[in-house]
């Protein structure tokens, strides 16, 4: 018998480097909330049998988002940090899934992923039994600084990859991988990382340069563009 596929949404963060009263998450582009997109790209994938949206306590928009009313959709509140909410998803989660069933993490603040993005980061890491990450080849130069901010190296990119999600794992070794991180005070920036420092491999699959994150106000438009050209694309 297969692995289920879930997923998690953390959308806990107030967005501190977007600016503003407003959670980014919350910021409306081409029609609806960044989470809301967000949200929407996850269950456009049929093989998810639930999505668990983390959301901050004192969170008081997300219960007037028709979208929380689907019957994949469950919420669970979230910690201080990105990782203290995907554990809280996670805690979720295993009240009806597998330790073995597959979880995909996905950012709230990635709007655009696309479906096919997530059937291939679902074909290549159950087809291989090895957890994995959406992620980007660097295309340009990189350049490491020194601490008098003078270059100190010129990095090779053919080796370098930009992190992406969502970042699909096993529910019981990613959990247990977290606690793990968090018991020893390691800094995780995300799940792939805490899989790393607990040592299990991680797969790099192939994204799209449009599953962007929506850090700063410069990426809005950027979003909305690509948000406006996949509407358009499923018109009949």
């Amino acid at each position: 018998m297969s692995s289920a596929c879930w997923a998690i949404l953390p959308a806990a963060g107030i967005g501190s480097r977007m600016g503003g009263d407003l959670p980014k998450q919350y910021i409306e582009l081409a029609g609806a909330t960044i989470f809301e997109h967000s949200l929407h790209a996850l269950l456009a994938c049929r093989q998810l049998s639930a999505v668990v949206v983390v959301l901050h306590p004192g969170d008081s928009r997300a219960a007037n988002l028709p979208i929380l009313d689907d019957v994949r959709v469950q919420s669970a509140v979230g910690g201080a940090q990105r990782s203290d909410s995907v554990l809280a998803g996670l805690d979720a989660l295993a009240q009806r899934a597998a330790a073995d069933d597959w979880v995909l993490v996905h950012d709230a603040a990635r709007p655009c992923l696309q479906r096919e993005d997530s059937l291939r980061l679902i074909a290549q890491v159950t087809d291989r039994g090895i957890g994995g990450i959406l992620a980007e080849p660097i295309v340009d130069t990189v350049k490491q600084a020194g601490e008098d901010g003078l270059v100190a190296a010129t990095l090779d990119r053919n080796t370098l990859w930009r992190a992406q999600t969502p970042q699909m794992f096993r529910l019981g070794e990613l959990r247990e991988a977290l606690e793990h991180a968090a018991g020893r005070g390691l800094a995780v920036t995300d799940e792939a990382s805490a899989m790393e420092m607990a040592g299990y491999p991680v797969q790099l699959i192939r994204g799209s340069s449009r599953n962007l994150k929506v850090t700063v106000p410069a990426d809005l438009q950027l979003a909305a563009w690509y948000l406006r050209a996949q509407a358009g694309s499923e018109q009949p």
